[in-house]
This record gives structure tokens, C-alpha cells and sequence, in this order.
């Protein structure tokens, strides 16, 4: 069942939105040659809690950390470790949430290490294209395979391969919601899209069309072929003025920051 939320509830995701954006700010920034994963894990779990929040994906049907970090060839999922130091040139998704006053946020975005090569700047281009193109399809009236038509089809124009056996979601007092959204497909398919839906649209595009692979940790998901992967997602809520994103286009303020 899809939820529709009020006015006052809307407020509420907003403002977790609003946190959850400058966390992965402030994280992003801190991503540089030499730093680990697990570094990273920690920082976000101390901030989400030092703002009254709590971890959404820790201990969520057994994951072990705050912060899936997934590293070039790893789609999503990616455990972070004091072990796995980033080296210049890898990209890194960050994908984060947290829960506060029984609502969730949920957003991850792909950061460059150092200087990253053009293979891999033409990947986070293509897949930061892709979300803004499901953004922009999040409009009241149209069909949920609306975004996912935006994404398949954007990442095929710039010679990327969408992810399909991952999807994006709704999110609200649970951190996946209906309905779910897939990152292929044709346009006009699906639930409608009504005002007070909050989605959290994410593509994942590769360089290959290969079935994703799940390593034996039981979470890392990674492209068959050892291709590059990047991962970008934002919160979006439908209303008559159009798409409000409340996780304010920080794929793309990041990128632009440190590209």
C-alpha cells in the first residue's frame, strides 16, 4: 500500500532530508586518498546521533554498519571496513539514512577519490543524468515506470547499462515503502503518482550489461565483469507545484564540488 503523506508528516521527512543532506556533505568531504571505509562508517553513525537521530541501515535484516560504502566495481551494499583503504582514483557510493521522530531519510551519492579517470567521470555524468531525469518525471499524473523509463533511458544514451536487480523506492515510517521503482522499463506502467508520495528514485548504472554478483558476505553486490558502477539517489515528494526534492540535488553539489 502506497502511503500518502500529510502536510505536518511532509515536515517531518523534510527536516530528516535536510540532515541527512549535510551528513553526506560533510562526509563527502572527508573522502580522500588514505582515509578507510570504516573511518567513514564512524563518522556518519557519531553525527546521525549526535543530531538525535539513529542509524537507519544498521542492524536492518542484519546489516552490520551505518554507512554502505560500495567502491568502483561494487554496485551497493558494500560493508565498510578499517581494512579497505581508498586509493586516488577509485569512486565511492556513500548511500545513508537515518530515522528521527519515527520517519525516515535515505540518499547516496557517488564521490570521486582524488582524481578520478574519464571513464569513471563519464559514468557519475551519466548516472547523476539519469536521476535528474526520474526527478523530473516525478510528477502528479504520471506512472512510476515513468522515472524508470527516465533512468533505462538516459543511462542508454550515454552507453551505460541501468542495474536491474535493485530498485528505488517510497520511503516514510518505514524506510522502504511502496512502491518500488524499478531502473528499466517502459513509461506509462504502474501506480499512478499522487500528491504526498515521498520516493526515493536511484539509479545505479554500470559498464556492463552483465548480472550483478553478490559476494559471500552475503551483502556486497558487485558487476559481473569487475566494470565500474556508480549510485546516486535523492529524496523527491510530489506536489502541485511540481517535484520537491528534499535531499536538495547533493549528488550534484558534490560532484560539481570535487569535479
Amino acid at each position: 500500500m502506497i502511503a500518502l503523506k500529510t502536510e505536518r508528516e511532509l515536515e517531518v521527512v523534510a527536516e530528516n532530508a535536510r540532515l541527512l543532506r549535510e551528513i553526506l556533505l560533510d562526509l563527502a568531504a572527508r573522502v580522500e586518498p588514505g582515509i578507510t571505509t570504516g573511518e567513514l562508517d564512524r563518522l556518519a553513525e557519531r553525527w546521525i546521533r549526535a543530531a538525535g537521530a539513529a542509524p537507519a541501515f544498521k542492524g536492518y535484516q542484519g546489516y552490520p554498519a551505518t554507512l554502505c560504502c560500495s567502491v568502483n566495481a561494487e554496485v551497493v551494499h558494500g560493508i565498510p571496513s578499517f581494512r579497505r583503504v581508498l586509493r586516488e582514483g577509485d569512486v565511492i557510493s556513500l548511500d545513508l539514512g537515518l530515522r528521527r521522530g519515527g520517519y525516515y531519510a535515505d540518499a547516496a551519492v557517488t564521490v570521486g577519490v582524488g582524481q578520478v579517470g574519464p571513464e569513471a567521470q563519464a559514468l557519475v555524468r551519466a548516472t547523476l543524468a539519469a536521476l535528474r531525469a526520474a526527478l523530473e518525471a516525478a510528477k502528479i499524473g504520471a506512472h512510476v515506470s515513468d522515472l524508470s523509463y527516465a533512468i533505462e533511458s538516459t543511462a542508454r544514451r550515454f552507453g551505460f547499462y541501468p542495474v536491474k536487480e535493485f530498485v528505488g523506492h517510497g520511503i516514510g515510517r518505514a524506510l522502504h515503502e511502496d512502491p518500488q521503482i524499478p531502473n528499466f522499463g517502459p513509461p506509462g506502467f504502474g501506480p499512478v503518482l499522487r500528491e504526498g508520495m515521498v520516493l526515493c528514485p536511484e539509479p545505479m548504472l554500470k559498464g556492463d550489461d552483465l548480472p550483478v554478483r553478490i559476494l559471500p558476505d552475503g551483502w556486497t553486490a558487485v558487476t559481473g565483469s569487475g566494470a565500474l558502477a556508480a549510485h546516486f539517489e535523492e529524496m523527491v515528494a510530489l506536489t502541485p507545484e511540481g517535484p520537491w526534492v528534499l535531499t536538495g540535488w547533493v549528488g550534484e553539489e558534490i560532484w560539481a564540488k570535487r569535479s
